[in-house]
């Protein structure tokens, strides 16, 4: 059995929808979101930085449990364990190759920038805020929505006509781009965007 520990609106949605894509069994743990909590010694324990989610993958018994965090890890990590082979291309071919970048960049590229605008709304709030800051990020964050645009153009997901977990890490990452880009997203990813949003499992997995 797999468990999401998830905050609504946070990056568990990830692993929720591929949950569901995959018709797979989990249940979904909720957490306190408050700075308290996530500074707490139990929630530590199993996420060292206080950040959501976490994966707990039970096996027979507690002491087989397996913990980990990290949503672009847990999406591969059920993929590969629970997939039979689904949502990805074959390992070592290049389209797994394409797939993986995809992959990263929606987290360590595209998200970056987005995450850096609420933490820096959360720490300088206010008549403290920079706006040079976030402006900057932005138009990093609006750059990477343009590329993702590029490479959806004429076809309907980032990997052509087939529908991969690839989608479900730049999906979240375009559902944060609507709320924080003020200028919304580029008519190039529009349509991708909107694929993504009116598939079920996604509509599961932010319900």
């Amino acid at each position: 059995m797999l468990t999401i520990y998830h905050v609504p609106g946070t990056r568990g949605v990830r692993a929720i929808w591929l949950c569901e894509e995959l018709a797979l069994p989990y249940t979904v743990e909720a957490v306190d979101f408050s700075p308290e909590f996530r500074a707490s010694d139990s929630w530590r324990a199993m996420s060292p930085v206080g950040k959501v989610p976490v994966l707990r993958d039970s096996q027979n018994s507690s002491t087989d449990d397996f913990l980990m965090f990290e949503s672009g890890a847990m999406v591969q990590y059920i993929l590969d364990r629970y997939g039979n082979g689904q949502l990805q291309p074959g390992v070592g071919t290049p389209e797994h190759g394409t797939y993986l970048q995809w992959s990263w960049f929606a987290e360590a590229t595209f998200a970056r920038p987005l995450g850096e605008i609420v933490n820096h709304g959360r720490e300088f709030p206010g008549t403290e805020r920079i706006d040079a800051v976030i402006e900057e990020m932005q138009n990093r964050a609006q750059l990477s929505a343009q590329a993702v645009g590029a490479a959806v153009a004429g076809q309907s997901f980032i990997l052509g006509e087939q529908f991969t977990a690839a989608d479900i890490m730049l999906g979240y990452t375009l559902m944060l781009a609507e709320r924080f880009l003020p200028q919304g997203l580029p008519a190039s990813v529009v349509p991708y965007w909107e694929t993504l949003s009116n598939r079920p499992a996604y509509q599961k997995a932010v319900s």
